[in-house]
């Protein structure tokens, strides 16, 4: 068979290529939506263990918090971001954060309340500063909340 032939008898009609493009498309599509659904479980996995109490003794706090400073003053640091959290966390979706109303402390849930009542239990008679504040605004509404813990 000449070479031309063989090349003809391989090539595809054009139903077979539609066929096949959309087979393609299929697979992205398929592809993607399991790439957002990991996403998505992943997302509500972190929610809910930032909801779960930490089940942390304030000595095992302490032990984590003075590894964290630690960590940031040997690199020449006054303040430390410790945790940003999807603003939905708090009861008002970060709006008395954002405000910055007083008793905005109340509207805090989870892990993001229990690092407050820590620090204010135990590391601001030490001197230490703590900020909850909106990080970024998507779509112009407030969008995470950082918690920076400082002591400079």
């Amino acid at each position: 068979m000449p070479i031309e032939e063989s090349r003809m008898s391989k090539l595809l009609s054009v139903q077979d290529l539609h066929v096949r493009m959309a087979q393609a498309e299929g697979a992205k599509a398929s592809a993607a939506l399991k790439a957002r659904e990991a996403a998505e479980a992943e997302k509500k996995a972190f929610i809910d263990h930032l909801l779960a109490p930490s089940g942390l003794t304030d000595e095992q706090a302490s032990e984590k918090a003075s590894i964290i400073i630690e960590r940031a003053m040997a690199n020449g640091l006054t303040s430390v971001q410790v945790l940003r959290f999807p603003n939905h966390i708090c009861t008002d979706g970060g709006r008395a954060i954002n405000q910055v109303e007083e008793g905005w402390e109340n509207t805090l849930s989870g892990l993001p309340k229990e690092i407050y009542q820590y620090w204010k239990r135990k590391l601001r008679p030490l001197g230490y500063h703590i900020r909850y504040h909106i990080v970024d605004y998507p779509g112009g509404m407030p969008g995470d909340v950082a918690i920076t813990l400082s002591w400079g």
